[in-house]
């Protein structure tokens, strides 16, 4: 295309007039010197960890006994660098949020590196926990379809079984404090899976959500072992209460408290922080609940009335 395309000599104005925005409008760029943590990065920091978690079902196979201790460790060497350099990026970038008159040192940047390598150990240290917990999982979704065909099905199929595994991956980062990058993982699973889980969630073992897509679960949501959730479902604020200056108060619980062995149902919506859903409770399809419920209860929508006519020709 010749550069004299009609118009194209106006680009230059153009130009100045979108940068001129950046200091105008200074809420929605990064220009700062200090690089924030790179969304690419950390989807292969997830992918790798998830070869961990599932040696032979990811993107390397013919593992053995003879060389997944090579595997293993070559991947852990890599995250362990890969991830310190994000979460220093992070830890760095918050301060930086907190303090922004306060120029960083050499010396701060040497703090930030050591304490995001002490969290990367963490998270490493985690992994043979989370294979455990995350083995439950996959236990929990074959015994609860039975449409699966075994576990190998589950692990390399089921976006359910995806969503969790990130999820625990991200609580993990954010119970150590780790800002901004457990909640890059959840919203990339978000993004393929349909699941959205924040990853401040706590959510017991041997869990299982069937199908998945449209699953919503609030940053304060606490589930407890053995729990089923359809499609659709919603663990939900009812409300976001305000400060005197009308600001939302945050880290208050907001959604609510399901108990062991609870099964809910496609499209139900269950919300506020004060909501308890007792023990072994079944949640019908489509019920919206704002109050708690007793254990052992069936909570369902009267049926409504199917009328046929004779179609007209």
């Amino acid at each position: 295309m010749s550069s004299d395309t009609p118009g194209k000599n106006r680009l230059p104005d153009v130009t100045d007039q979108v940068v001129a925005t950046y200091s105008q409008i200074g809420t929605i760029n990064h220009l700062g010197h200090s690089p924030l943590p790179h969304n690419d990065a950390v989807i292969e920091i997830t992918h790798d960890l998830m070869e961990v978690i599932y040696p032979g079902y990811q993107r390397r196979q013919k593992l053995h006994a003879g060389n997944v201790a090579y595997h293993v460790g070559d991947l852990l060497e890599g995250l362990s660098n890969a991830l310190t350099q994000q979460v220093a990026r992070a830890l760095r970038h918050k301060q930086a949020l907190a303090n922004s008159d306060d120029p960083q040192s050499a010396d701060a940047n040497d703090a930030f590196e050591e304490l995001a390598k002490q969290k990367t150990i963490a998270l490493l240290e985690s992994l043979p926990r989370l294979r455990e917990l995350l083995a439950t999982d996959v236990q929990a979704a074959y015994d609860g379809d039975p449409a699966a065909q075994g576990l190998d099905e589950i692990i390399l199929c089921y976006p359910g079984l995806q969503a969790i595994t990130v999820h625990r991956l991200a609580h993990e980062l954010y119970g150590l404090d780790v800002p901004f990058i457990p909640r890059m993982m959840a919203e990339w699973s978000h993004n393929r899976t349909g699941i959205d889980i924040h990853p401040g969630a706590k959510i017991g073992p041997s869990f299982f959500i069937d199908h998945g897509t449209g699953v919503v679960i609030g940053e304060t949501t606490e589930i407890a072992a053995h729990v089923k959730l359809y499609q659709g479902v919603t663990l939900g604020a009812l409300s976001f209460p305000k400060d005197d200056s009308g600001q939302l108060v945050r880290g208050q619980k907001r959604h609510p408290t399901i108990e062991e062995g609870v099964v809910i149902y496609a499209n139900a919506t269950v919300l506020g922080g004060e909501t308890v859903i007792g023990a072994r409770s079944v949640i019908g399809a489509s019920v919206s609940l704002i109050q708690s419920v007793p254990p052992n209860t069936v909570v369902t929508i009267e049926k409504p009335q199917l009328k046929f006519r004779e179609a007209s020709t």
